[in-house]
């Protein structure tokens, strides 16, 4: 009997072994063919890099509640109130008849972008809600059929950033799906801990079809629907890749390509199958994570939420902003700000008024942030932040303590740019990273903003530079560019 069981578990491991490597096999091939389709999109992630800030919009029908459920305010990402809430399946399609954004105006919101200096736009035509904010034919859960509007802004925003000279991306919810079964592949996956199991799938009132049912029936058709319907995509923002098989991600991957090659695609694709990463939400990646990020692009949100909440009140001030812009340049990444709309189509003021303000600061500075990459040293000065995400900034907020010594930097071509949030009392700075030693070969040193001719002298400790007295163009900082 014992050599029997011995016989049957050695054949029971030579078959199970047989199965991993066709497994590996299978992935390494798909592998491959992502490498391949990678390679060809050069150009697209050089223009990705030129463009350098663009706008992110979180927008639905979870507008409506606004982070508030059955009279109660429900914690975290206005977005999610659908998950947070367990909010039966019916009772959430709903909604959707409340919806009628009759304000909504596509040229007033590329306008706005195109004033704060972003150089592109990334709309949401479907969120993890399942809700498609544009007229599908795969579903009736969409804004045509199911609300009182009557129209597609998706395409609105298409077209105007057409008109306007914006490229345009889409964002779309790609793995998670509460409405009609997206679940990550993670009810289906077995798993220890319903912690693990639950998160991000509907558990509470699952859809009865499987995950790959809704991968074949919803979320390729959509993908094609959406790029057969707006050709010239710059990029597909997807998120959460969940438990996903690589096989799934590489779908998702070539769907787009096959309809449009030039079309970058993020990292949340799953899988290592992206063409640019995501570092995290509202975060700024460290040196560690930067060695490992070729093209990369952080969103960023102007409050505490992506999705509108009616009582998120927090708002980033204009020299937040100018931070994460300039940090973010200075690693030689993109920055996708979020605006989170309200229910009726229009923006809150507050989200306005702050990219006003930006768009001030970059029609002065952006030479220092379009087209840059980083230059050997990203940062110098005694100041540092922990920027680690959505909930860290709700939790700690943000206090602007750089002083005059905190200096960021990007390059382009033959000029270097030194970045600051503070005007220096003395009118003078000391740039001690572009010391002698350094940088050698200084022909020029000129304020961006400004025609006044500077004095400046170069030394061991560093790159001295006189400021015009009473020069100060805005009370965030100034830009030198170096030229070589």
């Amino acid at each position: 009997m014992k050599i029997k069981l011995i016989l049957i578990s050695k054949t029971l491991l030579l078959a199970l072994t047989s199965v991993v490597q066709a497994a590996k096999t299978d992935t390494s091939s798909l592998k491959a063919e992502w490498a391949t389709m990678n390679a060809s999109k050069e150009s697209a992630m050089v223009e990705f890099n030129e463009a350098k800030f663009g706008m992110f919009i979180h927008w639905g029908i979870y507008s409506v509640p606004a982070g508030i459920w059955n009279g109660k305010k429900i914690p975290k990402l206005g977005e999610w109130i659908f998950y947070r809430a367990q909010i039966p399946r019916a009772e959430y399609r709903a909604i959707a008849s409340e919806f009628n954004p009759v304000h909504f105006d596509a040229k007033e919101w590329v306008q706005i972008a195109k004033d704060a200096g972003m150089r592109y736009m990334v709309a949401m035509p479907k969120h993890h809600d399942g809700f498609a904010m544009y007229d599908s034919k795969v579903s009736d859960f969409d804004i045509i059929d199911a609300t009182p509007f009557g129209r597609d802004p998706i395409q609105e925003l298409y077209e105007e950033c057409q008109k306007q000279g914006l490229r345009f991306g889409i964002y779309y919810s790609h793995s998670v799906d509460w409405m009609d079964g997206g679940d990550a592949n993670k009810l289906e996956t077995p798993v220890t801990g319903p912690t693990k199991r639950a998160w991000p799938a509907n558990h509470w009132d699952p859809a009865p079809v499987s995950f790959d049912e809704y991968i074949q029936n919803k979320g390729l058709p959509q993908v094609r629907e959406l790029l057969t319907n707006m050709p010239d995509i710059m990029e597909i923002w997807y998120d959460i890749s969940g438990d996903m098989t690589a096989e799934q991600s590489f779908q998702f991957y070539k769907a787009a390509y096959d309809l449009q090659p030039n079309c970058l695609i993020n990292s949340r694709v799953g899988n290592g199958m992206g063409d640019f990463v995501i570092p995290g939400d509202n975060v700024i990646p460290d040196d560690k994570k930067l060695a490992r990020m070729k093209l990369w692009e952080t969103p960023g949100t102007l409050n505490n939420t992506w999705g509108y909440k009616s009582y998120d009140v927090d708002w980033k001030s204009t020299d937040e902003l100018v931070f994460w812009i300039i940090s973010i340049a200075s690693k030689g990444g993109n920055y996708l700000l979020n605006i989170g709309p309200k229910p009726d189509g229009t923006i809150p003021e507050e989200s306005i008024t702050s990219l006003q303000d930006i768009g001030r600061w970059m029609k002065i500075n952006g030479e220092a942030i379009y087209g840059t990459t980083r230059w050997e040293v990203s940062k110098e000065g005694p100041t540092n932040l922990d920027v680690s995400g959505t909930q860290h900034r709700e939790e700690h907020g943000f206090e602007n303590n750089f002083t005059a010594e905190d200096i960021w930097f990007t390059t382009k071509g033959n000029s270097i740019f030194a970045l600051s949030m503070k005007w220096p009392e003395s009118d003078q700075v000391l740039i001690k990273s572009l010391n002698k030693s350094k940088v050698n070969n200084i022909q020029q040193v000129s304020l961006l903003g400004s025609d006044q001719e500077l004095t400046w002298k170069q030394a061991e400790d560093g790159l001295s530079v006189n400021l015009p007295k009473d020069g100060e163009l805005n009370e965030h900082g100034y830009v030198l560019k170096i030229d070589l």
